[in-house]
């Protein structure tokens, strides 16, 4: 049974659940050199945000296979070493969505109405009712840097309060802003027409200190800015120098550059509301945490790809339902692929088609690729690294969309070019399992799982009981079969799905069968 290592507290609806699937060890608060001895035994590692997940722990953990984030960002973890490596990071980015959605807007309320500073003079038994003259977030504009799964949530809310809302999202289209009301424009503009500016862009290279002086001098005077998304993207000394001037009417933060502040101006500021970066703090937002980061481990222990993969495809949630089935499908069609062309292969064609030419296709490249490679490299191959070693190993691959289909929802098909010409393979998805329906021209339907045993022999009379009568004399249970021709008496194929693998001398007994062209057993 697959290990897991917990090292900070998750919530205990995540650890039944990864409990149902492995043994999970809870070691908290373990130093490096503790960390760097107990790893070895471990294939997945679970932490949140104080445990770093550097290259040399990294390196230690020779069973890991999948590093699971309880949290948002990954910044704890070498990604770059972790792919290197074929190990898969998941996190649970959508977990705190509308926790820290709601906190943005219930900031935003509190600067409105002065909502702590008016219970602060309260407390210390004043009645100031004329000092706290507060103004209605209706009719105001509010701009959102970033409309991702955060912003959007903001967005949604912000139109109860009838506030007219502008975003700066360099990838997400006109279409997709008009469904939730929003209006699209450049940095520039959002910062120049905005009453409120909330931040929901993560922290990378290329947002660090976005909110200068520069940028903090386009904004309007009197302007509100709200940070609850990550400490770094706001130069926090321009932004003492901007509402220590007048220029910004007010500041609510949840996040800092570095946490907690230390010796920070804007602690105290009256003009600054702030909080302990509460955003993912609700029991709802940690239980789904838990949960999220449990599923993605326990998938990708599984050899799936879980929803939420850093290192890997991103399935939108919209089209995890058409995806998933299509991704199990394409490892096992690549394995049987890679299994049954044993010809030098020039390069490969992956065909989408139906429902599959209609969404993120590359999910199931990544699947086809993993199946294609598995057994053929001393590393262990998966979603995250196949690419890589693809890259490495000089494959062509093709790709090509087709919307029509008639006969099933979606095919993926794989076409492997040799010299002798194409090998072409069919699959679909029937009732959610994966099925191979096309091998070879042969149109034979079976579940790619398991161990198989096929043949390619001339379609005659007893031949494929004495197939059965030597797997029988060899004690191999045969579970299924499924048998396709293109003509009556030419060749035809045998697909025979049996509970355990079939042995190399009962394949050659079977070879050596008149009629049997070429037998050869499969292990998916």
């Amino acid at each position: 049974m697959d290990r897991i290592l917990v090292t900070e507290k998750i919530a205990p609806a995540g650890l039944e659940i990864l409990q149902q699937g492995a043994e999970v060890d809870v070691k908290l608060n373990l130093d490096k050199e503790a960390l760097l001895q107990t790893l070895p035994e471990y294939d997945a590692l679970v932490v949140r945000s104080a445990t770093k997940v550097t290259a040399e722990v990294i390196a230690a953990g020779t069973r890991l296979r999948v590093i699971g984030r309880a949290g948002t960002g990954v910044d704890n973890i070498d990604v770059d070493a972790a792919t290197q490596r074929g190990i898969m990071v998941v996190n649970a980015p959508a977990s705190n969505n509308v926790a820290v959605a709601e906190l943005t807007i219930g900031l935003l309320l509190a600067i409105a109405r002065q909502v702590p500073q008016a219970h602060l003079s309260v407390q210390e038994g004043k009645w100031e009712r004329t000092k706290f003259m507060g103004w209605e977030v209706r009719d105001k504009t509010l701009g959102l840097l970033g409309l991702g799964r955060i912003g959007s949530q903001v967005a949604r809310r912000a139109r109860g309060f009838e506030m007219h809302i502008l975003a700066y999202d360099p990838v997400v289209s006109f279409d997709r802003a008009g469904q939730l009301g929003v209006e699209i424009v450049a940095i520039e503009e959002l910062l120049e027409r905005s009453d409120i500016v909330s931040i929901h862009v993560p922290l990378v290279d290329g947002t660090r200190n976005l909110i200068n002086a520069e940028m903090i001098a386009r904004m309007q005077p009197g302007a509100v800015l709200i940070n609850a998304s990550r400490g770094g993207i706001v130069d926090e000394a321009a932004l003492l120098e901007a509402l220590n001037s007048g220029h910004l009417g007010a500041a609510a933060l949840d996040v800092f550059a570095k946490e907690p502040p230390e010796n920070s101006a804007l602690i105290g500021h009256p003009k600054v509301i702030h909080t302990p970066h509460l955003g993912a703090s609700t029991a709802e937002a940690q239980e789904q945490t838990g949960t999220d980061v449990a599923e993605g481990i326990l998938a990708a222990l599984q050899g799936g790809t879980p929803r939420y993969a850093v290192n890997a495809a991103f399935v939108a949630p919209e089209e995890w339902h058409v995806l998933q089935p299509y991704i199990r499908l394409g490892t096992s069609m690549g394995m049987v692929v890679q299994q049954l062309v044993e010809e030098p292969v020039r390069s490969y064609d992956i065909e989408y088609k139906g429902e599959l030419a209609e969404v993120d296709n590359m999910p199931v490249r990544l699947a086809v690729l993993q199946g294609l490679l598995t057994g053929t490299s001393e590393q262990r191959v998966t979603p995250v690294n196949a690419p890589l070693i693809a890259r490495d190993r000089g494959m062509i691959i093709a790709e090509y969309t087709t919307p029509e289909l008639e006969g099933y929802s979606g095919l993926l098909v794989i076409r492997a070019h040799t010299a002798n010409g194409p090998r072409e393979f069919s699959g679909t998805v029937l009732r959610g399992e994966p099925f191979i329906v096309q091998t070879d021209g042969y149109w034979v339907s079976f579940i790619p799982s398991g161990s198989l045993l096929l043949t390619y022999h001339h379609d005659q009379p007893g031949i494929i009981g004495r197939v059965g009568t030597l797997l029988g004399e060899a004690d191999i249970n045969i579970s299924g079969m499924y048998v396709g021709r293109r003509a009556p008496r030419e060749r035809a194929m045998m697909v025979l799905t049996v509970d355990e693998p079939v042995p190399a001398d009962a394949v050659n007994e079977v070879r050596a069968l008149p009629g049997v062209d070429y037998a050869v057993a499969l292990t998916l």
